[in-house]
């Protein structure tokens, strides 16, 4: 939807940014009197965007003009990874990519052929469309671990609901807790409502993290924890709340399920105890739980961060019982919020082609597609090879784990490989068949905000380049080539599938939603706070989860069911030694942090995001350099059994002794010797629904002297 803008020649496009990011901000979006796009910026009226975006999205011009935008579709000609290319019809592509699937299915079952997607964009059709072909077809299926497993799981088994209070009222907070998640950097509109409540309220904003970064420096108190610590420093918090008479005991006696088993649990859990685990002082961890304590708006945003550590689910479940313990729930601008997925209503039962999905087709973890690829059997499922595969809006040679085997596989002969790409990636550039991809001002979709309550039309203001194609585009034309166009849901454009995904669930049309531009789908108070109970069965937070049976939105399927060491999993709220704790051989903890001007692996090929993040670094404490004698600058070494790589050194004091933090996830070939960080990373799976520990990582340093 363009809007003429008074007096100027230009116009106004009304859209959403597509990105991995819990934000999905509404956008305005400056067009020129040649259709060009010009400036980007959030737009004023939508009550969480609130008119502020991220510098990197402000400037997505850059990104859809950019001179090495995919153009035309290519075929490999030389050696995988050599880089020798074809340019190709569009005709010819989608002959060939057909022609590969069907003969991997001919070899070696349809369950050889693996559609592999993840949120390059989080749009519903041009995401979830691949899902579709992937049921008619009977192709394995794709379980999506990589991103949110640890932290919806340990969330929801405290709530029973993926939802919690309005994101706006941290604006209404006269305390906001900024927990694991770099906001600045990652979810700027979380600053945006904090910083406001700041001005206007008075508010102190504590944030929780592994190192000193933006969002820490704009903290009025703030606490640096050792990685994968987080859930001692909630039990202390919790042990002083019941100590020294902060604990709502009437509140936890009607909404909790076993608040004095908690209370003798926490008995030994003692800020003393805490303080040993997490790196904080005595005083830090008193001040802030003595702060929470007394205030009773207290808004806990629970990020995805911290819960990025083997012990992830049990941390999150952990920060989420403070809010709990205190009753800060019952109060506007209190409680707590991590992701609002659950109160949308969406039918997209066509789109994905549920109706004839095969719950008895194997699923793959997609953080183990290092381990598929190279026939580890547990990751197969105790089935056949992985022989094709068709990718879209993900680049797992650069972004999974375990990043040489990932390799390893990609490089394999009999892999037949299909990547739609808006940019030559590492994984585009060990593809067989690759495809250029629409960017999202260039197609129309549907979106919704994990990080606020609202769905939002992204429509097409834009023409796309004649040789580019939209993800649904490709999905259809390989139906056709495939032979199952005539299933349900094929032949739709993308304005049906959104009309279809909102009134199959009670929303208006896809023509309100224009007019509109979004519908706020936020739950009234009560429900949002859970005044009116809690999304278990009893209406009771589980203050005690069941870990192995409770379901949650991202519970694996049957065909793998729960996953990681599940006996190791606490009854309450716990510090639990499930991390990748650092040894005499590995004495460094690394976290491979966000960049605030990368999101992924999107943004690394913009100069300008690039530029501002300089090269890959990788970040050393003081006290850590001097003892090895490293240098500001200088190329060092990091290491653990997965591999090792060299990256340059920045010497700093916004990391703890023993802690190393690699921001940003650049390209391999950015990467002195061509292998990224995900190198060092493991893909061994979370308890007690998976996952990547992406910042639980030990490893060995030392200053590179060849």
């Amino acid at each position: 939807m363009n809007i003429a803008s008074p007096n100027t020649s230009r116009t106004i496009g009304h859209t959403v940014c597509p990105h991995d990011c819990p934000s999905a901000c509404a956008l305005d979006v400056d067009l020129g009197p040649d259709g060009r796009v010009g400036r980007v910026r959030g737009a004023a009226d939508n009550s969480y965007t609130a008119g502020v975006i991220c510098a990197k999205v402000a400037r997505y011009a850059e990104r859809i003009y950019h001179p090495d935008r995919l153009m035309t579709p290519k075929r490999r000609t030389g050696a995988k990874g050599e880089g020798v290319w074809q340019e190709i019809s569009w005709e010819a592509a989608l002959d060939e990519a057909a022609e590969g699937l069907l003969k991997a299915e001919q070899n070696h079952g349809a369950d050889a052929v693996w559609p592999y997607f993840y949120a390059g964009t989080m749009g519903q059709v041009q995401r979830d469309s691949i899902e579709r072909l992937r049921h008619a077809k009977r192709y394995s299926g794709f379980f999506g671990s990589i991103c949110t497993n640890m932290a919806w799981t340990g969330y929801v088994m405290g709530t029973g609901a993926l939802r919690g209070a309005d994101p706006r009222e941290i604006a209404k907070a006269d305390c906001v807790v900024i927990w694991g998640t770099n906001a600045v950097a990652t979810q700027v509109n979380v600053m945006t409502h904090a910083v406001k409540a700041r001005k206007e309220r008075g508010a102190r904003i504590v944030v929780i993290d592994v190192y000193d970064n933006p969002t820490m420096k704009q903290a009025d108190m703030a606490l640096v924890v050792r990685p994968g610590t987080d859930a001692a420093l909630a039990c202390a918090v919790m042990h002083i709340a019941f100590r020294d008479g902060y604990a709502d005991r009437a509140y936890m006696d009607k909404y909790t399920d076993d608040p004095s088993g908690l209370e003798a649990h926490l008995k030994s859990r003692t800020p003393q105890w805490a303080a040993s685990i997490t790196g904080l002082s005595v005083e830090e961890i008193e001040a802030f739980a003595a702060l929470v304590g007394q205030t009773r708006k207290s808004f806990f945003r629970l990020g995805y961060g911290f819960t990025r550590q083997r012990n992830g689910s049990v941390a999150m479940h952990a920060a989420l019982s403070v809010p709990t313990v205190l009753g800060s729930w019952q109060y506007e601008g209190g409680g707590a919020f991590h992701n609002n997925g659950g109160i949308y209503r969406f039918d997209k039962s066509l789109l994905m082609g549920t109706a004839y999905a095969d719950p008895t087709v194997r699923s793959l973890d997609q953080s183990q597609i290092g381990r598929v690829l190279t026939g580890d059997a547990e990751a197969l499922r105790h089935g056949g090879p992985v022989t094709a595969l068709l990718i879209q809006n993900t680049n797992p040679v650069n972004v999974a784990p375990e990043q040489r085997l990932v390799k390893q596989g990609f490089l394999r002969d009999d892999l037949f490989t299909i990547v739609h790409e808006q940019f030559m990636t590492d994984t585009a550039a060990l593809a067989d068949i690759v495809l250029p991809a629409t960017m999202f001002m260039e197609h129309d979709d549907i979106y919704r905000g994990g990080g606020h309550s609202h769905i939002l039309l992204g429509p097409k203001i834009v023409e796309p380049p004649d040789t580019v194609r939209s993800n649904l585009y490709v999905i259809e034309e390989l139906a056709k080539r495939l032979g199952i166009a005539d299933m349900p849901g094929f032949g739709m454009d993308e304005r049906q599938h959104i009309d279809r995904i909102l009134t199959g669930a009670g929303h208006p049309g896809i023509d309100v939603l224009e007019q509109e531009k979004w519908f706020d789908c936020q739950p009234p108070f009560e429900d949002a706070h859970f005044l009116n109970g809690f999304g278990h069965a009893d209406g009771k937070f589980r203050f005690s989860p069941d870990w192995a049976g409770t379901v949650t939105p991202n519970s694996p399927p049957d065909t793998i069911g729960n996953m990681g060491p599940m006996a190791e999993l606490p009854r309450f709220p716990d510090q639990v030694d499930m991390i990748e704790a650092a040894d005499e051989v590995h004495p460094f903890r690394l976290t491979t942090s966000p960049a605030r001007n990368f999101l992924n692996s999107t943004f690394a090929e913009t100069r300008t995001s690039s530029d501002k993040e300089g090269r890959p670094q990788v970040m050393v404490a003081h006290a850590d350099a001097e003892r090895l004698g490293i240098e500001n600058g200088d190329l060092v070494k990091l290491g653990n059994n997965r591999g090792e790589i060299r990256i340059h050194a920045r010497v700093t004091g916004e990391v703890k002794a023993g802690v190393l933090v690699a921001e940003g996830l650049w390209p391999n070939k950015a990467h002195v010797d061509g292998e990224g960080i995900n190198v060092l990373t493991g893909a061994d799976a979370v308890a007690p629904h998976g996952g990547a520990a992406f910042h639980d990582n030990r490893v060995w340093l030392c200053k590179e002297t060849a």
